[in-house]
Parts: structure tokens; C-alpha cells; sequence
């Protein structure tokens, strides 16, 4: 008896952990990956600007899940009035605090990849995005991440600015509004809908994990 209560515990313990892995923002993280190579390039660190993040995720919703408009032959982007028409008053950005967009990468794919793989095998296609990438004039970057009912399509989208990170793109109130489903960095915010499946593959298959070594032990 005392082994299986070990056991029951002992797999508490690790959904706990893994259930707390969730709140990752996988936006955030790939700031981080944008900032090394950036200044593995000797270029400046960038400030993540929460307002901007939340934009760039408003870009991808204007997409409605249609993964074709994204690269190629249809591609296609949202107007430049969007931002200031749509973006800014959905996210509760400033008006007047709208910054200059020096660079956008943008990608979509069916499969979710992690941060650092999508920054190299998904974001960085040719010269023109890491020219866009090492750009001398960006002083901060915003990214949202957005997936589709919990699955793929999953969008990236990376928008930069040579704005003063101080005063350009302010939340009202200075909070930032949720957005649902996806994610953007700059905020503690958990990931919804870009990452739930991620995340829901890794506790069926912690727990398929533990029960197997709980009937190991118990029998």
C-alpha cells in the first residue's frame, strides 16, 4: 500500500510540473532567440514591447486561418490603415502612441515546431529576412503565436519598430488585453490555443508513462 501511495503521489507531482511548463510563453522565447542572434551579429538587443506583441498577433488574426494567403503565389497582408483601424483598438493601444513598423516576418505552417526551430527553419527563409532581422534601425519587436482550435495551422508573426520603446505603442492603463486564442510576448501571460496541444501531448503521454510504472511495481 505504502508503494502505491508513493506511486499516486509521485505522479501528482509530475502533472503538477508539467501542468506548470504550460504557462511558458513560447513568444517570449522567441525574443529571446531573435536578441542572441541578434547581437551574435553584433547588432542591439531589442526592447520587447507588449503593445507591438499584441499587434503582431492582431496581424495574424487577420488572416482567419488561411495558411496559403501567408507566402507564395496568393500571399497576401493586411492594409497599413489596419493598424491604426483595427490593431491598435483591439489590443487598447494608444492611438497616438502608434510607432513606425521597420520589419515584419511572418510564417505559417501545419506543424508546431519550438521557438528556436521556428525562428531558423521557419521565420529565416532567405538574405531579405535576415536583413530584415540584423536591421540597424529596430530598437524593439513584438511576436504573437497562434495556432487554430488548439491545432495547426500555426502562425508566427514577428513585427519590429524604430520607435522609443518608452512611448511607443502604450496599453491604456498600461495593461495588456488578453487575446484568445494565441499568445504574444512581453506580458507573464500563459499560451492558449498555440501550444495547448503541445502541452496536452506531454501530460497523456507523462501519465501513460507513470501508470506503466505503477503497474511495474504494483504487480
Amino acid at each position: 500500500m505504502a508503494t502505491e501511495t508513493l506511486i499516486v503521489i509521485s505522479i501528482l507531482i509530475a502533472l503538477g510540473s508539467a501542468s506548470a511548463d504550460s504557462k511558458n510563453n513560447p513568444a517570449d522565447e522567441l525574443v529571446g532567440v531573435i536578441n542572441q542572434n541578434r547581437t551574435a551579429h553584433k547588432s542591439s538587443i531589442l526592447a520587447d514591447n507588449p503593445g507591438l506583441a499584441c499587434m503582431a498577433l492582431q496581424y495574424i488574426k487577420a488572416y482567419d486561418g488561411n495558411c496559403d494567403e501567408v507566402g507564395g503565389s496568393n500571399a497576401k497582408k493586411p492594409a497599413d490603415s489596419d493598424f491604426a483601424e483595427t490593431f491598435a483598438p483591439n489590443c487598447g493601444v494608444q492611438a497616438s502612441t502608434l510607432g513606425q513598423i521597420s520589419g515584419r516576418l511572418l510564417a505559417c505552417q501545419t506543424k508546431y515546431v519550438e521557438p528556436a526551430e521556428a525562428f531558423s527553419n521557419v521565420l529565416i527563409e532567405n538574405n531579405k529576412s535576415l536583413s530584415i532581422l540584423y536591421n540597424k534601425n529596430h530598437t524593439e519587436v513584438g511576436v504573437g503565436i497562434q495556432g487554430t482550435d488548439g491545432g495547426g495551422p500555426y502562425f508566427w508573426c514577428v513585427l519590429f519598430s524604430n520607435g522609443n520603446p518608452k512611448t511607443s505603442f502604450k496599453l491604456q492603463g498600461g495593461t495588456a488585453i488578453k487575446q484568445r486564442p494565441g499568445c504574444y510576448s512581453g506580458t507573464n501571460d500563459s499560451c492558449s490555443a498555440a501550444t495547448r496541444s503541445r502541452h496536452l501531448s506531454s501530460l497523456i503521454g507523462l501519465l501513460l508513462l507513470s501508470l506503466v510504472v505503477a503497474s511495474i511495481f504494483v504487480y
